[in-house]
């Protein structure tokens, strides 16, 4: 679509262009998540439940740290105190059916943000769109790292603090299935979103929202909202906290440096023009 078909085009249009982007990528999850679900035993036991195994990588490497130093952790006992438990008749196919729909997300992810960008970039200028075609393999590549940040690091760290913490030894953690499958999604969900970071900062400095004084300027207010943050989807333990807040503040930083690239790069135009 041309620049000038943009501009004669309706509302409605609009809308009507925008509703095929939707459909397409609805049909792209539900696709990949029908697979997913004909596939579900093998992601369910490889990697949904794996991290409740004590053989899980973090755990191993964490329970070396801990040997290293002379310290005992939980990361080293033989089982995790832990039993899955469905309490509903329809829990375990609701929990199958929505998994496959939230795996077909994620591994949809860079066609989903493809025909985002297919909607918007016919608005833009001919040197914008040729400065952005790395935005699909960079947004992607940020949002799966943020993926594997919250599988191997989070949701490790929050499944093994919840599962030895107890309040007596009368009670056991028998942990509804929602609830354990709830919690895998949400931290890697959330640690997807976070790592997309420097492109959320990369459009809000394009349209004059945000600049690298202000970023620098509220960097102190940022950094007690990381830590907030990390307080809350991680363990209350300062190790975990450290471990999430770093990755977070590095992207900060790099967002500021994003955001000074796209202000130097309009200010150049603006001189090219005059």
């Amino acid at each position: 679509m041309t620049k000038k078909d943009i501009n004669n085009m309706s509302f409605l249009d609009h809308l009507e262009d925008l509703r095929w982007h939707l459909i397409r990528i609805t049909i792209a999850v539900v696709s990949i998540g029908t697979l997913a679900f004909i596939f579900s035993r093998h992601l369910f036991e490889k990697i949904i439940f794996a991290p409740i195994d004590m053989s899980f990588p973090t755990y191993q490497l964490l329970c070396k740290a801990g040997n290293y130093v002379n310290t005992e952790t939980t990361f080293c006992n033989e089982v995790m105190p832990l039993i899955l438990q469905n309490r509903t008749m329809a829990g375990q196919f609701s929990a199958d059916i929505w998994t496959s729909v939230f795996a077909g997300l994620v591994i949809s992810f860079p066609y989903v943000i493809y025909q985002l960008w297919q909607f918007i970039s016919p608005g833009m200028h001919e040197n914008e769109r040729k400065h952005s075609r790395g935005f699909i393999i960079i947004s992607s590549l940020l949002f799966f790292i943020g993926v594997l940040f919250g599988y191997y690091i989070i949701s490790p760290l929050s499944i093994n603090f919840l599962s030895n913490y107890n309040i007596s030894t009368q009670v056991d953690n028998q942990i509804d299935i929602g609830s354990y499958i709830g919690l895998i999604r949400a931290t890697v969900l959330a640690s997807g979103i976070i790592f997309e970071l420097p492109i959320i900062i990369y459009f809000l400095t394009k349209v004059g929202l945000v600049t690298p004084e202000s970023l620098k300027k509220y960097r102190k207010y940022a950094l007690v909202v990381v830590l907030i943050v990390a307080a809350v989807i991680t363990p209350p333990d300062i190790a975990s906290q450290i471990i999430v807040a770093i990755p977070i503040l590095i992207l900060y930083q790099v967002s500021i440096y994003i955001s000074k690239v796209v202000i130097r790069n309009q200010k150049r135009k603006e001189k090219q023009h005059v």
